[in-house]
């Protein structure tokens, strides 16, 4: 489950959310409540590692895995799935940082990966003369552990030592390592931060401002109750985690503190989010010389960037004494906060009816804004002049999914994604103060478009609200109900549904004659925080009548039937399919169930489940507690109802949403005489694949699953 951030902000964003303890230690504090333990026989199940558990995990997958993997479907699929995740003509995602473009690579010779580098020159010829940095496997294989690449963050302004993240098996808790480019290897002197789910960012060359798991100290643990760093320590190099210096103290009950590091025309500001819930947050901003003042700027609220001496920001709610509106994109003077003023707050961009903010980050031609009309991007880029903020259209393709591959705040260049349902990913090269654009880069056709077309509807919603979603299919489907579908669905944590190209889908599912269908239900961010702020806690039921209303709308068009309609979701998604496997049961076929939450009483005590009390409610208030009770699935399972094959797909390293969720949903089902498919992944985290071997095989298991269940083609 990921929070609400900015499509920028992977981008733009210096910090990186902390995150918890490890899984197992986590998965220690579920068990020690008796009175829990007693109220639900399958709490053992929890224990992440337990040889009980992990004993009925082997049973289920090897049950699921011979009969999936003896069918010739899977064979096929699964060798579509590996040429693909495995080509060499996929676009080498850029990074842009000092002058050059990284990438971090994976194919079948570089199962982990490598992380590389090329000049921007070079880049744009249909041959890169890359020059590898890192050799993830053989570091692998050298230390006799199971890395897993999770990111690099270079130290300004020469970008020379740089942290590297490997996480072992997939999981979100990372040994942070520092490596030197010059030298090309882990100098002796270098910072190594052991193992937990840390944020960082560079002070200076030999200094880093840390949140990670300091232990427990004389004054208290150092993880809130979410399991998330609340302290920000400065670590200087040659120094012991012990002798790091505090600047910075959240509090315990607090979901997380991280900390950013943004420089400016010689400035440097440094920035401590305090996450009060997973949506309301605290902004202190610090100048060089160590003087920190509270931004003034509603609870939720995200800071951007820092542009042109004006700190920009983007609202969730109306920012109260002025006109400005949640939905927005503003900016305060920098002067007048660090003077205690409120900064004079100016609109620079104000959504219309179904648009919405993706993101904005500052480049060395302006501020770059992403926006989205309808579900489809639009890109500008804005500058200050007489008082005001214009802004100026970049001429990206029309009515297509867009995306910043990479941009810099000390480079004029950027490049920008392009895609539909049906037009692979293109990767343009952009001059942003001339606005030129080429192509550089374009993914192979993986299925033939031709055949197929892409339609926006839209289902009436329980009261009355429209909800688009996309239908892929081939142009001879019949619209007789016959079609194998697969309806997709999110719906939280302001996370959108982009109709973007995917080259598994289209060729594993939609060129085999299935029809595929993404819904942008409530709940997620498609049109705005108020989009997502209708289905939050005890309003949830809205989001999964709207999945609802679209699976019946697809049935009223004779798009599917209730027997050969199956749906997909995975984490908040996996929840989305627990509601409708057990809400409504006679609609659906099959159900795909990913990574999911299931058990709503006791989420907020299962890994990181307590920061999302903001999304979903807490059990601990009477009130939230029974909505909760009324759509947990694993709370309205009841005998002799007639429903859909169920497969659950998680992962055992997973640290972000527990696998026990899975586990006890299916142990319940087995004891209450009902089928069901598992498989858990031993070594994948929340994306449940540690490595492309790992990918191509879900996928291939997946897809086979959900074709014999929608199909009269019966499985051998």
């Amino acid at each position: 489950m990921r929070a609400p951030a900015p499509a920028l902000a992977l981008v733009f964003a210096a910090a990186l959310l902390p995150a918890s303890a490890t899984a197992q230690d986590m998965t220690q504090q579920t068990l020690t409540d008796d009175a829990a333990e007693a109220a639900d026989p399958r709490l053992w199940l929890e224990e992440v590692e337990g040889e009980r558990a992990l004993a009925q995990v082997r049973e289920w997958n090897s049950r699921t895995l011979d009969r999936l993997k003896a069918d010739p479907l899977y064979d096929e699929l699964y060798a579509a799935a590996l040429e693909i995740v495995n080509s060499q003509d996929k676009i080498p995602a850029p990074g842009l940082r000092g002058g050059h473009v990284y990438n971090f690579w994976q194919d079948e010779d570089h199962v982990r990966g490598l992380w590389r580098r090329t000049s921007v020159e070079s880049y744009l010829t249909p041959r890169p003369d890359w020059d590898v940095l890192i050799d993830i496997d053989a570091l692998a294989e050298d230390e006799g552990r199971n890395w897993v690449y999770a990111g690099v963050d270079c130290a300004p302004p020469d970008y020379v030592r740089c942290l590297v993240s490997l996480s072992d098996g997939g999981s979100d808790a990372a040994i942070r390592r520092e490596f030197d480019l010059e030298t090309r290897s882990w100098p002796e002197d270098g910072f190594d931060v052991p193992i937990a789910k840390s944020g960082s960012a560079w002070e200076d060359p030999d200094t880093l401002l840390l949140t990670t798991d300091w232990g427990q100290a004389e004054n208290g643990p150092s993880l809130t109750e979410s399991g998330y760093p609340f302290i920000v320590k400065r670590l200087k190099r040659g120094q012991a985690l012990g002798e790091a210096e505090e600047v910075y103290r959240g509090e315990e009950k607090d979901v997380a503190v991280s900390v950013s590091v943004i420089r400016e025309d010689g400035q440097r500001w440094t920035i401590f989010t305090r996450a009060v819930t997973f949506y309301e947050s605290e902004y202190y901003l610090q100048d060089a010389d160590g003087t920190r003042v509270l931004v003034p700027l509603p609870a939720r609220s995200a800071i951007e960037d820092i542009h042109d001496g004006y700190l920009i920001a983007s609202l969730q709610e109306d920012m109260a004494g002025t006109d400005l509106r949640s939905g927005d994109l503003i900016a305060l003077d920098l002067a007048g906060v660090m003077a205690g003023g409120d900064g004079a707050p100016e609109l620079v961009w104000r959504p219309g009816e179904r648009s919405a903010l993706s993101g904005a980050g500052t480049t060395g031609a302006g501020l770059l804004v992403m926006t989205t009309r309808n579900v489809q991007g639009e890109a500008f880029l804005y500058r200050r002049a007489d008082g005001g903020w214009t802004g100026t259209a970049i001429p990206l393709p029309e009515n297509a999914v867009l995306g910043v591959a990479t941009a810099h705040r000390d480079d004029t260049r950027a490049f920008f994604n392009s895609e539909t349902m049906l037009e692979p990913d293109t990767l343009y090269f952009a001059d942003l103060e001339s606005m030129r654009l080429e192509p550089a880069k374009r993914l192979p056709e993986w299925f033939d478009a031709e055949t197929m077309e892409v339609d926006q509807w839209e289902a009436e919603s329980s009261d009355g609200t429209k909800i688009p979603y996309f239908v892929m299919r081939r142009k001879d489907a019949p619209m007789d109900g016959s079609n194998p579908t697969l309806l997709y669905g999110y719906g939280g944590f302001q996370v959108s549904m982009d109709p973007a190209y995917s080259a598994t889908r289209g060729r594993m599912w939609v060129a085999r004659g299935g029809v595929f269908v993404l819904a942008n239900i409530r709940g997620g961010g498609e049109f705005g925080p108020a989009w997502h702020q209708a289905g939050l806690k005890t309003k949830r039921q809205i989001i999964y009548d709207d999945f609802i209303a679209v699976g019946e709308d697809l049935v009223a068009r004779g798009v599917a039937t209730p027997d050969t309609l199956g749906i997909q979701g995975g984490s908040n998604g996996g929840l989305l399919m627990g509601v409708m496997f057990t809400q409504r049961p006679d609609l659906f076929k099959a159900v795909l169930c990913e990574v999911p939450l299931l058990d709503m009483l006791r989420y907020d005590r299962l890994l990181a489940g307590a920061s999302w009390v903001g999304e979903y409610g807490s059990p601990s208030i009477p009130e939230e507690r029974a909505f909760l009770e009324s759509i947990s699935p694993y709370h309205n399972v009841r005998p002799g109802v007639d429903y859909p094959d169920i497969f659950f797909v998680t992962s055992t390293k997973d640290d972000r949403v527990h696998p026990g969720h899975a586990r006890k949903m299916a142990a319940l089902l087995e004891e209450s005489g009902y089928g069901f498919d598992y498989y858990e992944n031993i070594d994948g985290g929340h994306s449940a694949a540690a490595n492309l071997i790992e990918t191509a095989n879900r996928y291939a298991l997946e897809f086979t699953w959900m074709w014999r269940e929608l199909t009269d083609e019966s499985a051998q």
